[in-house]
């Protein structure tokens, strides 16, 4: 069987699909890749289903190589340096790795997590429906914690077949909206101080919840209230005053007001925020935030149709180096 094999990793990646749904009624968050967009981009890219499980790539780099085969990748999400044996890979389309090739990946740049998608997905038992990894549960397959080096995932070897880009559209730098609630309430004027505020996410952060660093938020009536459900993107704020996004790996529940809730079309581009990387919030409708989730939706549905044939060119960075490239240009000031 063919294998890829992890030869070295930062940390922070692990094996995530869409998640495990219909488990928290028994404690179980959904976990699940942070950015969904680029995940489905990976997976259609090689063939498969939107949401299949892939390999997510935390901030810092890693090396890969393949047993008994070859298989057929694809990187999406945040950009980072990527090669091939040396050779500059592209986002956005796939490529096969052989037997004998070394893929090197980089640390990650404008972004936190990218995506490698599997052609024929990855080996692994279901758990509760789900390969997705929660470190903390004990949760996930192969490998139920983040990959490490000398790890080999069960992979399908690559079929013949031409490799494909997708163009995606470019996401913009606008605030990440939010629906007010459903403890708003609790905060009084502190609601605008929250949404006028400018926020920066802090390197404490991880897949559990993201702690924003900025303008502390007061509460009416203290920071306890009875626990009750979150959900992804539900913002907490403890007795410090500084909020927290629950992400994928969150609990269940949870005992602090909620001010609000990231939108579900917004939360993957929150998840690639930077640390230290400034952002503001702003408050939109439930109906604006479910047509941004349909907007977000049809263009997964539609990404198989957008694929073309890519255009691979090897250049031989040797030769262009040794090359005249200048041809015979002269001074635009001389004389004649």
């Amino acid at each position: 069987m063919t294998k890829l094999v992890i030869d070295t990793v930062g940390p922070a990646t692990s094996v995530q699909d869409a998640g495990r749904h219909g488990a928290q009624r028994y404690g179980l968050p959904p976990s699940g890749a942070m950015d969904r967009l680029s995940l489905a981009a990976a997976n259609v890219l090689v063939g498969n289903s939107a949401f299949a499980a892939a390999i997510e790539l935390g901030p810092l780099g890693a090396k890969l190589s393949v047993r008994d085969g070859a298989v057929r990748l694809a990187l999406t999400g945040a950009e980072r340096p990527a090669a091939l044996d040396g050779q500059p890979l592209a986002f956005n389309e796939s490529f096969t790795l052989a037997e004998g090739q070394i893929l090197t990946l980089g640390v990650a740049r404008g972004g936190v997590f990218s995506y490698l998608g599997i052609e024929g997905g990855v080996g692994g038992e279901p758990m509760f429906g789900s390969l997705a990894v929660n470190a903390r549960a004990g949760l996930g397959s192969p490998y139920p914690r983040p990959l490490q080096a000398g790890d080999a995932i069960a992979v399908k070897s690559a079929a013949p077949s031409v490799e494909r880009r997708l163009d995606l559209p470019e996401q913009q730098d606008t605030p990440i909206r939010v629906v007010l609630g459903p403890q708003d309430d609790e905060f009084g004027a502190a609601v605008e101080t929250f949404l006028a505020g400018e926020w920066t996410i802090s390197a404490t952060s991880d897949r559990m919840g993201y702690r924003l660093d900025g303008p502390q938020i007061s509460h009416l009536h203290g920071h306890n209230i009875v626990s009750d459900g979150t959900v992804d993107g539900s913002i907490q704020v403890p007795g410090s005053g500084q909020p927290i996004v629950l992400m994928p790996d969150r609990g269940t529940s949870g005992g602090y007001p909620k001010i609000a809730t990231v939108i579900s079309a917004d939360l993957g581009r929150l998840a690639q925020r930077q640390p230290g990387r400034p952002f503001r919030f702003q408050a939109v409708s439930v109906e604006e935030a479910q047509d941004a989730y349909r907007t977000m939706a049809k263009l997964i549905r539609s990404l198989p149709d957008l694929l073309r044939d890519a255009q691979h060119a090897i250049i031989d960075l040797d030769a262009l180096l040794s090359a005249n490239v200048a041809g015979t240009a002269i001074n635009a000031l001389a004389a004649e």
